[in-house]
């Protein structure tokens, strides 16, 4: 049986290394890369990453980011991904995740939510054999279809290139069409952008 990979994200080394030590002694699970936060450099690192399960810690998030914490992720990965808060939330942000695991967890208990967020992500995603675009999915391919260049994008949302090459991937990912020309009769259908603006 293969074993799942999971990636930690979490500033915490004892969390890390409490979750990993669990694993070791029940595979069918192993950590394959441990991060400390989601700075542009580690984006890179969850984006290439082969992870099954994505764990983090929503602490790494600021307080007004905390609530897109989850889609964050989701938008580097198609990993399942679970809350491991250090901190007591005062929000709803932990309902956001696929599942949330405690420090008062057992051994037993960890496992078992790492199988059922596997099982709750591959189900979201089979729900509809084509995934939904978000919110900035949507703008970014309106864009592309209005023939903007990726540093143009960026700079239009305040967000990095690699961002938006991220979210094009996702888009490419999601759709099935990989050529700007497809797109953009994919927005057309969609209503996504006015006939009339097009030249």
């Amino acid at each position: 049986m293969t074993k799942k990979r999971i990636l930690i994200i979490t500033p915490s080394r004892i969390i890390s290394r409490g979750i990993s030590a669990i694993l070791e002694e029940h595979g069918g699970f192993t950590v394959e890369t441990v991060l400390t936060d989601l700075s542009h450099e580690n984006e890179a690192t969850v984006r290439d990453s082969m992870a099954d399960i994505v764990i983090v810690d929503p602490v790494i998030f600021d307080y007004t980011s905390r609530a897109k914490g989850r889609s964050r992720i989701s938008d580097l990965t198609d990993a399942a991904v679970i809350a491991a808060p250090t901190v007591l939330q005062g929000d709803e942000s932990a309902k956001n995740y696929d599942e949330t695991i405690s420090i008062y967890d057992t051994p037993a208990g960890l496992i078992s939510k790492l199988r059922n967020s596997l099982t709750h992500s591959s189900g979201k995603q089979t729900a509809d054999n084509r995934e939904e675009l978000s919110a900035r999915e949507k703008e970014i391919l309106v864009c592309v279809a209005q023939g903007m260049l990726n540093k143009e994008i960026a700079d239009r949302y305040h967000i990095s290139i690699y961002t938006v090459i991220t979210h094009r991937k996702n888009i490419t990912r999601k759709t099935g069409i990989k050529t700007v020309a497809g797109l953009t009769v994919y927005a057309l259908l969609n209503n996504l952008i006015d006939p009339a603006t097009m030249e």
